[in-house]
């Protein structure tokens, strides 16, 4: 992964966005690429990119392409439409967990909440399992979701992590219908921040 373990020189350490909640790829991806910085969550890409152009962060990390559904939309037209400048960039593996509330079991569940972009990169093996996909405004929101309704028939397609931030079992590991699953996260700066 290039960029980590490394301040990027243009970006000075302090606060970084994203969008999602705690647990998120994206959440994720900000701790391991910028350990030096606050991640702060926001529920849009719209809200991320706004917090940068005001100055209530130094950067933001965001979502712009899957190697098994190409470009996340409307991410990557966000970004390119923004004025503001890519820094850095960095691919990273994604592995998606099926994840439901503790004592359900696989067979009990009937819908799985995801982002639309987790959800297209796990539809055959929902279809296998014969869950029904639910769009939602993030993976770890979704599981944040699962988790407040009690819903034994109810799961979140998201990062493992999110189990562990919500106290949720994960059900099924390796979700994703390709085992090379990848997403190319930029980080964004303002010109001449």
């Amino acid at each position: 992964m290039e960029g980590v373990g490394r301040p990027d020189g243009d970006v000075p350490p302090g606060r970084c966005a994203y969008q999602g909640a705690p647990g998120a790829f994206s959440h994720e991806a900000c701790i391991d690429l910028r350990p030096w910085d606050e991640p702060v969550p926001y529920e849009t890409f719209e809200a991320a990119l706004g917090a940068l152009h005001r100055g209530e962060v130094g950067c933001a990390l965001i979502p712009v392409e899957n190697s098994t559904i190409g470009r996340v939309e409307p991410a990557a037209t966000l970004v390119e439409s923004s004025g503001l400048r890519v820094v850095s960039e960095v691919w990273r593996p994604i592995r998606l967990a099926l994840m439901a509330r503790p004592g359900a079991r696989i067979g009990d569940i009937r819908t799985a909440e995801s982002h639309p972009a987790a959800l297209d990169q796990c539809v055959g093996t929902l279809a296998e399992l014969g869950v029904e996909a639910v769009e939602a405004f993030d993976t770890a929101g979704a599981a944040r979701a699962v988790a407040e309704a009690g819903d034994p028939t109810r799961a979140a397609v998201a990062p493992a992590r999110a189990a562990e931030v919500y106290d949720l079992s994960i059900l099924r590991n390796d979700l994703q219908d390709s085992s090379d699953n990848r997403t190319r996260f930029v980080l964004l700066s303002r010109d001449g921040a």
